[in-house]
């Protein structure tokens, strides 16, 4: 994984919309090998499995670009099965889709009421107001509340809240909100990606004892990049260029390059396992690539 200063994010960005523009054009060759995946995947699913799966790639499963895909590969396959296939696929995804929205809009309500809790975590204390930049003290009570909800409220659903009012807050021209809600995503994409990490760590952990009697009384080894790594998933992203040039020169056997290792080893074994597509896979890929980008930054300086 190679970032650059071109590939930053939509949660860095100032003044952007939606985090989802697939709808508004034509999907791009990288969108179509995306959507050819899912379809091929859906289409050898057992129909039980259809809404969990519909439910983690909402945005895209529903947009029309993926059902004019569906028709596209059919036109072109010449195997029957295949095109049977396909065209169940369609007929199974519409019947799914609107169960799906009938949870959903129940979810989404749910959701919309725990990221305005985050927001109200970002306003004055004593006006009630939201003023930019935010203080340090301010992106702390969002990251608490973030921390403080269960894992599965930081789903789909969530992000998709999220981008509804940052959609909704740029067309109206209040571009404080906007920069609001993107530090929403980033204290989510750093919640997220530790608990990953953590969880990953613990099923290690549970794998070597129960292989090895030794391995139970071993405890858990991490290196200087992990703990810089997980000091900066845990910190506001202002000061994330501050933190990483106080580790380079306070801690010993440390490098860029090995942080860099560190957070591509996650982009590997934590984000690329999410569902492709899904808005979580694309938000926290995109902050795990900014981290990238400042380390790369500092690198190039040193």
């Amino acid at each position: 994984m190679t970032a650059t200063a071109a590939t930053t994010s939509r949660l860095f960005e100032q003044n952007k919309g939606s985090l989802i523009e697939g709808n508004q054009r034509n999907p791009s060759d990288q969108e179509k090998q995306l959507m050819d995946e899912m379809i091929t995947k859906l289409a050898d699913a057992k129909p039980y499995e259809l809404p969990n799966a519909v439910r983690r790639a909402f945005r895209v499963v529903s947009s029309p670009q993926f059902f004019l895909r569906i028709a596209e590969r059919a036109d072109t396959a010449i195997d029957e099965d295949e095109i049977e296939k396909l065209a169940a696929l369609a007929s199974n995804l519409v019947a799914t889709l609107e169960v799906v929205v009938e949870t959903t809009e129940e979810t989404l309500d749910e959701r919309a009421k725990e990221v305005e809790e985050v927001l109200k975590a970002a306003a004055d204390l004593e006006t009630g107001e939201f003023l930019v930049p935010l203080l340090p003290e301010q992106v702390q009570r969002m990251r608490v509340v973030v921390e403080n909800l269960e894992p599965y409220s930081l789903d789909e659903g969530f992000l998709s809240t999220v981008d509804a009012f940052m959609n909704k807050s740029h067309q109206d021209g209040m571009d404080g909100m906007v920069e609001i809600l993107q530090k929403c995503l980033q204290q989510y994409s750093g919640v997220s990606i530790l608990r990953a990490r953590k969880n990953q760590q613990q099923q290690k952990d549970k794998e070597s004892s129960s292989s090895s009697s030794e391995s139970s009384t071993t405890a858990t080894t991490t290196t200087a990049a992990s703990e810089l790594f997980e000091k900066l998933l845990k910190i506001d992203t202002a000061i994330w260029d501050e933190e990483i040039q106080k580790g380079m020169s306070s801690i010993s056997d440390m490098s860029t390059q090995k942080l860099i290792n560190e957070i591509q080893k996650t982009m590997e074994t934590v984000v690329l396992g999410l569902e492709n597509g899904s808005m979580a896979q694309r938000v926290q890929a995109e902050y795990l690539r900014e981290l990238v980008t400042r380390v790369e930054a500092i690198q190039a300086k040193a």
